[in-house]
């Protein structure tokens, strides 16, 4: 039998979650000494890396001393609650990793609650103490503070603190004396966390993600949860809905660094792939071949939010694209599903699909997805879902902190007290305030850029979804309206010159636009339809005004978060893998004025 310890790392976005495992793998000796490995290792998809987030969960393994570490990144937004759930149940005790300086955030809240209410057994790194006015002292306290508001055990509150600064690569029990390496806490890990109980019997195993290889198909990982697993043998599959599947595995691996090794056979507690299984979902149970006994499916929170995609039927459509039909869209979708559990897709027409998420940021790194992949598509603004509970319509709460200096504090207040939130604590830290309100999901949608405008750039704001409350009434989104291009063609610096006094623009000179393609920002509330193709008349005649050079101010550039935020309800967001625009649902100018009537 080997020694193993299943540990999952919990942290807010940017805490230094994944740095830690980088030195956690290089003091598991993975790498050659003359290996270049580069940094976030694990972050290995390139949105991971340029949103400096994690995405997906991903499993790896250290060994050290003799026991086998099984290390899992789980993702710190709760917009990939899906992801987090999963992978949760495959561990038996967690790294909760918080920032010297920030304390445990909103984000680290909601995993944590979900590890603890799992029972795992927590370990607490202070990160980050090299910098300047941390405070680690303080953190410690507050992540006390946190463990005992979210009702954790007497076993789970006696946890053992490191502090350290991963990027500078040790960890000790004391912040004022830096060691040389990060053996301690590995050591911590071996002491503290439990080893996984070994269950003899048939075999079990629930199957928590999916991994997928151009040469066999789809790959069954999972924890075994009972007995032993070997290569060749004969299984059932238990699936969500009650029905059993007979099959045969046909190769074992277990995670052996960053890469699979294959192997004989798996035993209790330890994480293992399985190839060569045809039908299987996450949540279904691998058990037993003559007596089946499946294991609990997972429970994974419901969706919130909704978009609607289409097929990009704007007069630019298939310039940029590969896949730009509903067939190729419709596959994507599903094929999507498979390994994303938090997400639903509604078919609505031959061409649309509703489809839910959990918020903002799970469905945009899904269109930004499959926009790098080469579809071209377009989405509506994103909704919030309602639900009727005993006869009362209830929409999605979110507990918003914003952290900003002392002198725009009132500003946030009246911003978010406005789209009908409720401030529930404010409290001075230094010479900046963190306001803590529960808003609305609506009141959220296109808060940020607002926030950020308000501040001038200096704002820290995070959420999480609380629960469903009865509804609040109407929100007032966006007050302007928008600057609509008339004619189809490139648009010229003379035009814009002349309009700049009716608002802001989203486009540069020399632009290709079309008609009813949303252009700019008007400063009052209702659209106004534009020429920006016109040019200057050229005649033989000398001119008696002086010819002034046009002075242009730079466009404003949306993220693909901000372009879904600001939309409204007559709009769409088009994106293609090189442009990203935003459009009328009607093109025609003189369409959109008879269905206003």
């Amino acid at each position: 039998m080997q020694d193993i310890r299943n540990i999952a790392i919990i942290a807010h976005v940017d805490h230094g979650k994944t740095t830690l495992v980088d030195k956690m793998l290089m003091a598991g000796n993975l790498f050659r000494a003359n290996q270049d490995t580069g940094t976030q290792i694990l972050d290995s998809n390139d949105l991971e890396r340029e949103r400096g987030i994690t995405i997906l969960s991903k499993n790896v393994s250290i060994r050290y001393k003799g026991v086998k570490i099984n290390i899992i990144d789980t993702p710190g937004h709760s917009d990939f609650g899906g992801e987090v759930e999963r992978v949760l149940n495959m561990a038996d005790g967690c790294i909760l990793l918080v920032d010297a300086f920030e304390g445990p955030m909103p984000q680290t809240r909601f995993v944590l609650e979900k590890a603890l209410s799992i029972g795992l057994k927590p370990i607490v790194v202070v990160n980050k103490v090299d910098k300047p006015n941390c405070r680690p002292e303080e953190v410690y306290e507050m992540s006390f503070d946190l463990m005992c508001a979210l009702n954790a055990t007497e076993d789970q509150l006696d946890f053992p603190v490191v502090y350290g600064s991963a990027k500078q690569g040790w960890m000790g029990p004391d912040y004022n004396k830096p060691t040389s390496d990060i053996t301690y806490l590995l050591d911590t890990i071996l002491k503290t966390i439990p080893a996984p109980k070994q269950l003899e019997g048939t075999p079990q195993m629930l199957i928590t993600s999916l991994d997928y290889s151009k040469y066999t198909g789809r790959i069954a990982v999972g924890r075994v949860h009972r007995g032993t697993i070997r290569e060749g043998m004969d299984v059932t599959i238990a699936h969500r809905d009650g029905t059993l599947e007979k099959t045969r595995i046909k190769e074992l691996h277990t995670f052996e660094g960053m890469g699979h090794a294959k192997t004989d056979s798996v035993s209790s507690g330890d994480i293992c792939a399985i190839i060569g299984l045809e039908n299987f979902e996450i949540g279904d149970t691998i058990c037993d071949f003559e007596n089946p006994e499946p294991l609990p499916p997972i429970a994974i929170d419901e969706p919130t939010m909704s978009m609607l995609f289409t097929i990009n039927d704007s007069p630019f459509f298939g310039k940029e694209g590969k896949y730009c039909t509903s067939r190729h869209i419709q596959d994507r979708l599903q094929k999507e599903l498979e390994k994303n559990l938090a997400l639903k897709v509604e078919p609505v027409a031959a061409d649309k699909w509703i489809v839910s998420g959990r918020g903002v940021l799970h469905l945009s790194v899904l269109i930004e997805t499959m926009r790098r992949e080469g579809y071209e598509l377009q989405v509506g603004q994103p909704q919030v879902i309602y639900k009727n509970i005993d006869g009362v319509k209830c929409e999605p709460f979110e507990d918003l902190t914003i952290n900003v200096p002392e002198e725009y504090s009132s500003k946030m207040i009246d911003m978010v007290t406005r789209r009908k939130g409720e401030m529930t604590a404010m409290e001075t830290q230094g010479d900046r305030v963190n306001i803590e309100f529960d808003i609305p999901s609506r009141g959220i949608i296109g808060l940020r850029t607002n926030v950020l405008t308000g501040s001038q750039g200096e704002a820290i704001m995070a959420h999480r979804f609380k629960e469903y409350q009865p509804y609040k009434g109407e929100i007032t989104r966006r007050i302007n309206g928008s600057m609509v291009a008339l004619e189809t063609g490139t648009a010229f610096a003379y035009a814009i010159d002349h309009l700049q006094d009716r608002g802001k623009f989203f486009i540069n000179p020399g632009e290709e636009v079309y008609a009813g393609e949303v252009v700019g920002e008007h400063v009052h509330d209702n659209d106004l339809v534009v020429n920006v193709t016109k040019a200057k008349q050229l005649t033989n005649m000398r001119a008696s005004g002086a010819d002034d050079k046009a002075r242009i101010v730079p466009p404003v550039v949306f993220s693909l978060e901000e372009a879904l935020e600001y939309i409204k309800e007559d709009e769409y967001v088009e994106v293609t893998p090189k442009s990203m625009r935003m459009r009328k649902v009607l093109l025609d100018h003189l369409a959109r004025k008879r269905a206003n009537k």
